[in-house]
């Protein structure tokens, strides 16, 4: 263990968005954490989301909310649960709340027989690649192209916002990085997407241009992304 502190269960509560003020607070958190977008989760629609009886809760550390999450929830019959947005202070990133929120969610899902949760990640990420799949063991479904449009928050603002749609089985046992005799071929990443967005856009665009296309062409010869590896990229096997 490094000497970053880690949050821990006992310095991080997270609670459901239980009145007004709660909706009003994960709104201007949310909008903090992407860069002043406050059009992307209106507290009247969290307020809707929570008595719909869907995913919406608040992560308070010593009284103050310094994270949120949302997630819909899905019909029963389809036992599927999808988390659409979720952020966490600038102070507070990095010290392990991700892994605390995903086991609270894991934990939500389960209580209402819900066995699969599902998110979109931006592709040129490195760091949400890492931990969507060699962390919780996420499993690729799809890559969507330019999937929600431009979007004008300080995260997303000037890029086409291509995903990849993982699925987390939270009542299996995680999916295993491939082994090398599996690997056909890789997709490679840039090693710190939000700082070249920064300091060079146009290499920024050049980089989502390029794992795109990259990434299409092997979904078109059948190939699929079955792991990621922190030097090679993404790693393409066949089904």
């Amino acid at each position: 263990m490094t000497a970053q502190h880690l949050e821990t269960p006992a310095e991080i509560e997270i609670r459901p968005l239980a009145s007004v003020d709660d909706a009003f607070t994960a709104g201007d958190v949310l909008a903090r954490v992407w860069g002043g977008d406050r059009g992307a989760m209106p507290p009247q629609l969290l307020r809707a989301m929570a008595h719909a009886g869907s995913y919406t809760v608040g992560l308070w550390r010593e009284g103050e909310m310094v994270g949120a999450s949302v997630a819909f929830f899905g019909p029963p019959t389809e036992r599927t649960l999808h988390s659409h947005i979720t952020g966490v202070l600038p102070g507070h990133q990095g010290r392990g709340v991700g892994r605390l929120l995903k086991q609270h969610q894991r934990e939500w899902a389960l209580a209402r027989e819900v066995g699969t949760i599902t998110w979109t990640f931006d592709p040129l990420v490195r760091r949400n690649a890492h931990f969507n799949f060699r962390v919780l063991g996420v499993r690729a479904v799809e890559y969507l192209v330019n999937h929600y449009g431009a979007m004008d928050d300080g995260v997303n603002r000037g890029d086409e916002t291509d995903r990849i749609l993982v699925a987390w089985a939270v009542a299996s046992a995680p999916a295993e990085t491939p082994h090398d005799d599996r690997v056909v071929a890789t997709v490679e990443v840039p090693a710190d997407i939000e700082t070249l967005r920064r300091e060079d856009p146009a290499a920024a665009r050049r980089w989502r241009i390029r794992v795109r296309e990259q990434m299409q062409a092997h979904i078109a010869a059948g190939r699929v992304v079955g792991g990621f590896d922190d030097h090679r990229g993404y790693l393409l096997v066949r089904p």
